[in-house]
């Protein structure tokens, strides 16, 4: 099956910041430019790449003089501020001198999560491809917090792919690919499963000074790109021409093939990019009829709702056991659930005195978890 990944026309390659540093914790130029080579080999098949990169910390750890990661949050982005600009100057010049112009993207969580900056970002990637430019993108660590932040460029490399239609996403790691405690290599994975059921139990993950997630974190990534129909592949970044050898079909890294019965995109991103405004709580009629018989919501199955939302905004849905079930978009705001919840759909003009449409999340708008 490997294979067919020689006939893949787009791809992200997302690279931690243990790629770019050597053995002292220090950014390498000898690793930033195997790479660069590495990447290149890529563009010379003919493929159109997007490179996530970590490494703005790093990058101004290095130039404060730190030994220790910052430990505030505005330490953290007060290190990325100083640091990206270098990152993005190491980039040019490794790429320029081979004839690649470098293009830098700086994202957060909530500049996907609303549809139109989300399609305006997907524009970008598009045009950049076209000039044959390569995107290098980076979470913007400057801006970030909590609540809008990726967690790692792990999460943020799926989103990416997803953005960008990428048919693999490559995660370059400081190992051969996913091992048991046994030492054996899981070589190939095809369902949620067997990571839920089976490697979970072999976690091993070990933390750097500079760096954030594992390979947990890569596991929880893998499953969400399964989801979204792109297949993720866990490869040692710091052997030469891995990339090249792995598309060429070698025996190298752990794949995690894509679900066949992937969605559309915009019930992908519904379900995995849209911000969660909220949550619909139903009774186990609405339950039963939503799983079983794909219907939409209707306000008649409504217990309650929980959380402030506006009409068109994505919410969770929940039975009555606080199970999340699914995911969809309201069609009317939360007040407006709170006054018509439990009624008939007849019923929604008396109460509100006008009637946008029968249904509260209609079913081209839903999204089931299995």
């Amino acid at each position: 099956m490997r294979e067919a990944f020689r006939d893949c026309a787009r791809l992200v390659v997302k690279a931690g910041t243990s790629i770019l540093t050597g053995a002292n914790d220090k950014i390498s130029v000898k690793n930033l430019e195997q790479l660069t080579a590495g990447v290149l080999d890529l563009v010379k098949m003919k493929k159109e790449v997007a490179l996530v990169s970590s490494g703005a910390i790093a990058f101004g750890m290095q130039a404060l003089e730190l030994k220790t990661r910052p430990k505030t949050m505005a330490g953290l982005q007060a290190a990325a501020a100083i640091g990206q600009g270098k990152l993005m100057h190491a980039y040019e010049n490794s790429f320029s001198k081979r004839g690649i112009h470098t293009a830098q993207l700086l994202l957060t969580r909530d500049g996907l999560e609303d549809r139109k900056r989300f399609l305006t970002a997907r524009k970008t990637f598009e045009e950049l491809f076209a000039l044959k430019a390569l995107p290098i993108v980076n979470e913007n660590d400057t801006v970030a917090t909590e609540e809008i932040a990726f967690g790692d460029n792990d999460v943020l490399s799926v989103q990416v792919a997803h953005l960008i239609h990428a048919d693999l996403l490559v995660i370059l790691s400081d190992v051969d690919g996913f091992f048991l405690r046994d030492g054996s290599r899981i070589r190939e994975v095809h369902s949620e499963a067997e990571i839920d059921g089976e490697l979970v139990k072999h976690l091993k993950d070990s933390k750097r000074e500079k760096t954030v997630g594992g390979m947990r974190a890569k596991l929880s990534a893998a499953r969400t790109a399964m989801r979204l129909g792109v297949s993720l592949a866990i490869v040692n970044g710091h052997e030469k021409g891995i990339l090249k050898r792995f598309l060429s079909g070698e025996d190298v890294g752990t794949v995690f093939y894509a679900h066949k019965s992937a969605k559309d995109a915009r019930r992908k991103w519904i379900a995995f990019s849209a911000a969660r405004k909220g949550a619909i709580i139903v009774d186990n009629g609405a339950f039963e009829a939503l799983q079983g018989n794909k219907r939409s919501l209707l306000p008649s199955g409504i217990v309650r709702v929980r959380g402030e939302f506006k009409a068109g905004e994505a919410v969770e849905l929940e039975n009555e056991e606080g199970r999340v079930f699914g995911r969809g978009l309201a069609r009317y705001s939360s007040a407006e659930l709170t006054r018509i919840a439990g009624k008939k759909s007849g019923e929604i003009e008396s109460v509100l005195g006008y009637k946008y449409q029968d249904e509260v999340v209609h079913r081209s708008d839903l999204i089931l978890w299995s």
